[in-house]
């Protein structure tokens, strides 16, 4: 595919980022500047002896059910928290603490070997505490089947752990297939959806979750808030891991900063508005890139077509035995476009993706791996030139290497 260089009247470099997280939106951006000074909704929202923390209150209770609407939950469903890390935590920690209080001993948790570092290693510090778990091998697209989580259920086992969205590699998991193997066998069922809501259609009740992770800044809201779905049922319970006050059910407890909660609910009515559009542009603007660099020596693409969230591209740029190149010089290479080797979490290792090995990349094909990741504000422009830039910058890298 051959492309007209365009003049660049967008600013340099590229964002190609956005499953890393995402710019905030500016309704979003709006909304949360009024609830920070004192002309506008600052107060604390448990102070309920006054009209300050009423309208602080109101207005929390509102993004509350903004958020509940994108996932098809009550809004006593939503608890709080500082972004998907911590909910990871809590419904790890909490369901574990819980079983353990029932039964003294430690039981079974099984995960994918794929999750994201937020899962992973409250699952490791699980295991240290007496816990076993079982960590599953993904197919060659990244995806965890039925069969894979069945084969691995045992008779003590509380919690499966399965993400929706793969944050590198972008396939989606059937998680309502997943969570049907569970039920019957009264095992809780949790998912980390950081990387589905707001992107994808995502109904809680439909997939048969227990829990599930929610991240804004991934769906453009800020940075440092989040939420965890845990589903209204007398077997649903999770200890609290923050103390101080009882808040949010006694789930988790800590001042409720009402312009982060704000903003997330603003990015959450926005996201289900746009979603359907997004979704297709999105998918437009990531098959463009694709098609741009296919025929580039030694390209491949590690991500599927079929079963993959919209924005995500993940390439190896050593297919077929070849060297390739190193990830971090093709990083430096890449000086006008903003992506990623991996998970932003890890982007200071310079270890291989643990992802992509564990769907057969050996490390020379991982580390040759990029992952670009459009979004809403990403334009046709900026596709074109970046396929250019990827054009030229891998040519030139094999004439030097040659």
């Amino acid at each position: 595919m051959t492309f007209n260089s365009p003049q660049a009247s967008f600013r340099k470099p590229v964002y190609l980022d956005y499953a890393a997280t995402t710019p905030v939106a500016p309704q979003v951006a709006a909304k949360m500047a009024e609830c920070l000074t004192l002309e506008g909704n600052f107060a604390n929202p448990a102070s309920r002896s006054h009209l300050f923390g009423w309208q602080a209150e109101e207005a929390v209770e509102n993004a509350r059910a903004q958020i509940a609407n994108l996932i098809g939950a009550d809004t006593r469903e939503v608890v709080w928290t500082s972004g998907a890390t911590e909910a990871n935590n809590l419904a790890l920690k909490g369901v574990a603490e819980n079983y353990r209080t029932q039964h003294s001993t430690g039981g079974h948790i099984v995960i994918s070997a794929i999750e994201h570092k937020a899962v992973l290693d409250p699952a490791a510090w699980l295991e240290q505490k007496g816990f076993s778990v079982t960590r599953l091998l993904p197919n060659h697209e990244g995806i965890i089947t039925p069969e894979n989580v069945e084969s691995a259920l045992r008779d003590n086992t509380f919690l499966v752990s399965i993400m929706q969205v793969n944050n590198e590699l972008g396939g989606i998991n059937d998680i309502k297939s997943l969570s049907e193997i569970c039920k019957p066998r009264g095992i809780l069922f949790h998912s980390d959806a950081a990387q589905s809501v707001g992107k994808t259609a995502v109904d809680v009740k439909n997939l048969g979750v227990d829990l599930l992770s929610i991240s804004a800044h991934k769906f453009y809201g800020p940075k440092g808030v989040g939420a965890l779905y845990v589903r209204r049922a007398s077997d649903v319970k999770i200890a609290a891991q923050i103390h101080g006050g009882g808040h949010e059910r006694n789930m988790r407890s800590g001042t409720l900063a009402t312009h982060q909660c704000v903003g997330m609910g603003e990015a959450a009515e926005l996201a289900q508005a746009e979603m359907s559009n997004d979704a297709e542009r999105i998918s437009q603007l990531r098959e463009l890139l694709w098609h741009g660099i296919a025929d580039l020596p030694n390209v491949k693409r590690n991500s599927g077509c079929a079963k993959s969230v919209s924005g995500i591209l993940n390439v190896t740029f050593a297919n077929n035995g070849a060297q390739g190149f190193d990830g971090e010089m093709l990083l430096l290479s890449l000086r006008d476009l903003a992506v990623s080797s991996g998970s932003a979490c890890n982007s200071a290792s310079m270890s291989p993706s643990y992802v992509l090995k564990a769907i057969g990349l050996n490390d020379t094909q991982a580390q040759a791996s990029l992952r670009f990741s459009v979004g809403r504000y990403t334009t046709r422009e900026e596709i074109e030139f970046a396929v250019e830039h990827i054009r030229g910058t891998v040519t030139k890298l094999l004439r030097t290497s040659s």
